[in-house]
């Protein structure tokens, strides 16, 4: 196995999409070409319980006055420079437009918001994910509101995307809101992701792809769970044992970064 300190070029055509991987071992970034899976290497060594990026660059991330990247570590909440951003260990991250949600061990959930510091939302129990203004935890999922949090349905959800619709995953199967909880596939769904044109969803055997309004099981090159997906000009898969897939729309490739209890990863 490549050694995950010893970074690897394995093309460097065109300008590349750089992808964050929260670890156990710490935060790796991953170089994307297209569909190349080129450099990569470990950038911060921390215990990395989640890692979240909102739409803007790394180099921009204080430039307002607001982080653009937030790492969740066992220690703090970071920010893309690796600096404490004011808050303690935390579980999960995510950005709610501008607006930084972090949920602490406890399940307490706060928003830092500009320079006004972190503002205390509620307590939801174990929290498993964030996305948006939703935060999936063991009772459901809650929407994080400007001044509280409320429960907006569901049970045993593992994670959240903030796309149109919602979607979350849950132990009993996939749902997406409208009028309500729908019910779009069964199943033990552990991860969802989406964008504006595309989502995907995922159990400990199969990833799936929306298609329209189908979704359809997606034949990927590896084995293993897929621990979380994200989108940029491909879309990004980052599966359990450290394989890094990467699609265009013309087929997966994928390269092992040499990792092992991987968390989740953003596009930065």
């Amino acid at each position: 196995m490549v050694s995950i300190d010893e970074k690897r070029v394995y093309d460097d055509r065109g300008e590349a999409t750089t992808v964050l991987v929260a670890a156990d071992i710490g935060v790796v970034t991953v170089s994307v070409s297209d569909d190349i899976v080129g450099e990569f290497g470990v950038a911060h060594r921390c215990s990395a319980r989640d890692v979240a990026a909102r739409d803007r660059t790394a180099d921009d991330a204080r430039r307002d006055g607001r982080p653009a990247v937030a790492v969740a570590t066992d220690e703090a909440v970071l920010d893309g420079a690796f600096e404490p951003l004011g808050f303690g260990p935390a579980v999960a991250v995510g950005f709610d437009g501008d607006a930084l949600l972090a949920a602490s061990p406890d399940g307490t959930v706060e928003r830092l918001d500009g320079d006004d510091g972190w503002r205390e939302l509620g307590a939801v129990g174990d929290v498993r994910s964030i996305d948006g203004d939703l935060v999936a935890t063991a009772d459901g999922v809650y929407r994080a509101l400007d001044d509280g949090v409320q429960h907006v349905g569901l049970d045993d959800a593992s994670d959240v995307a903030a796309a149109e619709p919602p979607l979350a995953a849950t132990g009993t199967g996939l749902y997406g809101l409208g009028n309500g909880w729908r019910d779009l596939l069964d199943g033990d769904f552990r991860v969802v992701g989406a964008d504006a044109g595309r989502a995907h969803a995922a159990t400990d055997d199969a990833l799936f792809a929306r298609r329209g309004d189908e979704w359809r099981e997606e034949s990927l090159p590896v084995d293993g769970p897929v621990a979380d997906v994200d989108y940029g000009e491909g879309t990004y898969v980052v599966a359990a044992d450290g394989t890094f897939l990467v699609t265009v729309g013309d087929g997966w490739r994928h390269r092992g970064i040499g990792l092992r209890d991987v968390n989740g990863l953003a596009v930065a």
